[in-house]
């Protein structure tokens, strides 16, 4: 009889302390990514002054679009990551007296730091390979809509933007994984373009 009297006395403490074990808030999660394996293949096709390596895991896609408008020259193309719902936009230009390297140069630097009322920070990294290829790296952090970007050139006759984008709300902590992941493929291509001679 004793030991009912003390279960008794001792149920409400039991049921207290394990109501109270549910409540705490959960932190946020995100989805997690299966990364691929990094394996590159080479871009190099017929008529167009450019050729680099991009990930095996991406597609190319010629654009003929630029805001709804026809875009200026036959060698714009984007790069889709179907699996990361992810693309690179891939501007071209040639150099001359229409696109002065200045005037490239000023709107690539316009359209990147149009992100400036999102981002909390632009860091710029040069550019500088063997091919002649010259620029800026772009790293924009916080929620901006295209975390990476870059321009190159050979200051004299070419000229190429790229800019990274995602079909989803720029979340800086949830695109992270995918945007370090990506950079790295955007530093490959840039590292292996080459111009094709005029």
């Amino acid at each position: 009889m004793r030991a009912v009297i003390y279960f008794l006395a001792a149920l409400p403490f039991l049921l207290a302390a394990c109501a109270h074990q549910g409540s705490a808030p959960k932190p946020r999660g995100y989805f997690r990514i299966d990364l691929p394996e990094k394996k590159y293949q080479t871009f190099n096709e017929p008529g167009y002054p450019y050729t680099f390596e991009y990930p095996v895991y991406a597609s190319i896609v010629k654009d003929t679009l630029f805001f709804d408008e026809k875009a200026e020259n036959p060698w714009w193309i984007n790069i889709d990551f179907p699996d990361f719902n992810g693309k690179i936009y891939m501007s071209y230009k040639q150099v001359g007296a229409q696109n002065s390297l200045d005037r490239l140069v000023n709107d690539a630097f316009k359209l990147t730091y149009k992100h400036t009322y999102k981002a909390e920070s632009i860091e710029e990294q040069a550019i500088h390979t063997p091919h002649r290829v010259h620029g800026l790296f772009y790293e924009v952090g916080g929620n901006a809509a295209s975390a990476k970007q870059f321009y190159a050139t050979d200051s004299g006759h070419h000229f190429l933007r790229g800019a990274l984008y995602f079909y989803a709300p720029p979340n800086a902590d949830s695109l992270a994984p995918l945007n370090r992941f990506l950079e790295e493929d955007m530093w490959h291509l840039v590292k292996t373009l080459q111009w094709k001679a005029n």
